[in-house]
């Protein structure tokens, strides 16, 4: 049987934004019609603008077709990012101020009849004699408008679609979605479709993402991606796949530096395994957290903390109270304190700055093998208007995971003593092992315990800890042997000597 001489997929257009070019697995295929479509603000135009400059940089003839701003307002924008236009070419086919003549209204024909023709032609005309090889109309609304009826517009798309195919040029068709109701006809036409769009929270800035709806013939990550418009451009973040990011990983384990508490732990935290700190507020569980990250920085590998409960100095502060030594670490560069905005937050963007540390694509330049998110719940309110949070923080802790990386998370239960402490979110599913915290009464003192109720991978102690801060550090003593209800925050004492642990003044 011969094979067919039919088409050949070409090499892939770069489309001026990264995040855009992992989505499509390399950019655009060349030669064909796209359609962008989003409401006023949602990025459509500094989308075609990075298309156009990025075909300039590589030598190709750009034009720029803009059927309702003018070139001046268009130059407005690129020098808001920085831009040079120089090398793009600009062709102004907005309506003419004669329209606004009294004699130009006053006329037995319909304006449609003669406009969409002469709008098209003027349109044509340019391309046969720049002969561009990317094009960006801007935007179709106008064309809508002049065409009056959904069967001409259609039939103008059909013939500009046809027109384009025989001249080896990518164009890109910028709607603003002002037409009524969904135009799937036009998507149909289309060799591709990416849906941009602008999201108002009750609190806080708003939120853009992008969805490609479809791309013949183009394996592309599907689903909402977030993404930010920053001077210089768009910047987006694609969904993480946690399944197509995998490295060989050592099978050890991450001590804390801690004798105590690495007893407790029977040697340490797995690599590529995530923690759960759990416990009331104040019972030692962001302190526990910074002795990993300090014990590693200690080894010469970095770690990260997300800190969304407090601010950079009361960390550092809390620190070196307690005898933690991590000023000299983050000086250093082993050890990156990030404080988290919640209010200018997505959760795309937060994984994809995870995810630059991790494989050292930050400014630091260097892999990560810990992370600590401090805290879950500073996490979850940072986001409060974000759907299925919980699946993108396990799919997050998945790529961790398959990094090898250590993770390390606290999350603050409600009320104080107590066994029926009340969590905002149920996350023990999320995590290989969990080290519960704390408070209990005895001898006229509100006293902290610990002990590892979950270690996913390897053996860790039954037993529960006292647990004391003070500015030496953390002391773990030895096991409650003799005491009973200690989770319940009020223990019956069932021996004969005392295994308390002395309460000294210093204690924090």
């Amino acid at each position: 049987m011969s094979k067919s001489g039919g088409y050949r997929e070409g090499p892939r257009l770069k489309t001026g934004v990264v995040g855009i070019d992992d989505i499509l697995r390399g950019g655009f295929p060349e030669d064909c019609l796209y359609l962008v479509s989003g409401a006023p603000g949602s990025g459509k135009t500094t989308v075609a603008m990075q298309f156009l400059l990025e075909g300039a940089k590589n030598g190709e003839t750009c034009l720029y077709v803009t059927l309702s701003e003018t070139r001046s307002e268009i130059e407005k924008v690129a020098h808001s990012h920085g831009w040079d236009l120089s090398q793009v070419h600009i062709y102004e086919l907005a309506p003419s101020e004669r329209n606004l003549s009294t004699d130009a209204q006053l006329t037995v024909f319909n304006p449609s009849e003669f406009e969409l023709g002469e709008t098209t032609e003027a349109m044509i005309a340019e391309v046969d004699r720049l002969k561009p090889n990317r094009v960006v109309i801007d935007s179709l609304s106008e064309l809508r408008l002049v065409a009056q009826n959904s069967l001409r517009y259609r039939r103008q798309i059909l013939a500009l679609k046809q027109f384009f195919a025989g001249r080896r040029c990518t164009v890109l068709l910028l709607d603003d979605s002002t037409g009524p109701g969904d135009d799937d006809q036009l998507q149909s036409i289309a060799h591709g479709v990416i849906v941009l769009e602008q999201l108002s929270n009750q609190y806080g800035a708003e939120r853009r993402r992008l969805r490609v709806v479809k791309m013949r013939g183009v394996s592309f990550r599907g689903g909402y991606h977030d993404l930010t418009i920053r001077k210089g451009g768009l910047d987006v973040f694609p969904r993480l796949v946690a399944s197509e990011h995998h490295v060989d990983f050592d099978d050890r384990e991450l001590p804390s530096g801690n004798a105590s508490l690495d007893t407790l732990l029977c040697g340490g935290i797995p690599l590529g395994t995530s923690t759960l700190l759990l416990g009331s507020a104040g019972t030692g569980k962001s302190t526990m957290s910074t002795l990993f990250a300090v014990a590693a920085a200690r080894r010469g590998e970095r770690s990260v903390i997300y800190i969304f409960d407090e601010n950079m100095g009361t960390f550092l502060s809390r620190a070196r109270k307690l005898g933690i030594d991590v000023e000299p670490h983050v000086k250093g560069g082993l050890i990156t304190v990030q404080q988290i905005d919640p209010a200018e937050l997505s959760s795309g963007e937060f994984a994809s700055g995870v995810r630059h540390a991790v494989e050292g694509r930050d400014a630091v330049k260097r892999r990560a093998t810990v992370v600590v998110v401090d805290s879950l719940n500073g996490y979850l309110k940072a986001m409060p208007e974000e759907k299925y949070l919980t699946a993108q923080l396990h799919e997050l802790l998945a790529y961790l995971g398959q990094q090898g990386v250590v993770t390390l998370m606290t999350l603050t239960q409600s009320g104080m003593l107590g066994s029926n402490m009340v969590s905002p979110v149920d996350t023990t599913y999320l995590a290989d092992n969990v080290i519960l915290f704390r408070y209990f009464e005895a001898r006229g003192h509100v006293r902290r315990a610990v002990s590892v109720v979950k270690k996913r991978n390897g053996m860790h102690e039954k037993t529960i800890r006292e647990l004391r801060i003070t500015k030496r550090g953390v002391e773990i003593g030895e096991p409650l042997r003799d005491f009973q209800g200690v989770l319940t925050g009020v223990p019956t004492y069932l021996g004969t000597d005392d295994q308390l642990m002395d309460r000294a003044d210093d204690a924090y």
